[in-house]
């Protein structure tokens, strides 16, 4: 399996990911990894390499997004924020937003995760928090 340091056209791809992520509603997380399951393989990444990757190519969107990207909400799978610089202020962002971390730092997934779907219930919701 060849290794990818990062994906092949690398601004269209940070492209995609910063579309998602604009969706994500206040007060609602997604993953490094769900993010990447929603853009397909770029042209001459197999599905193997892709999955092995794309998390840490969304990871590299993620710190290199513009301003009206919401960062703050992507977390990793085990619904932590991932230790790096700006960690203190992306849990404040969130705590903000109503999003609650528990006794391990963790957020429920289940219950602040969201779906990929942008459905008026959710922006209804997002816009009491």
């Amino acid at each position: 399996m060849p290794s990818f340091s990062s994906p092949p056209n690398q601004q269209t791809y940070y492209e995609e990911v910063w579309m998602i992520v604009r969706k994500i509603p206040r007060g609602k997380v997604a993953t490094y990894g769900q993010i990447a399951k929603m853009i397909p393989p770029p042209n001459g990444v197999d599905i193997e390499a892709y999955k092995a990757f794309a998390p840490r190519w969304v990871g590299g969107a993620m710190a290199n997004c513009p301003d009206d990207v919401p960062w703050q909400r992507v977390i990793n799978s085990k619904g932590e924020i991932s230790e790096r610089a700006g960690a203190e202020k992306q849990r404040q962002l969130l705590e903000g937003e109503g999003v609650k971390f528990d006794a391990k730092d963790k957020v429920d997934l289940k219950k602040f995760g969201w779906n990929g779907s942008n459905d008026d219930a959710q922006i209804i919701q997002s816009k009491l928090f």
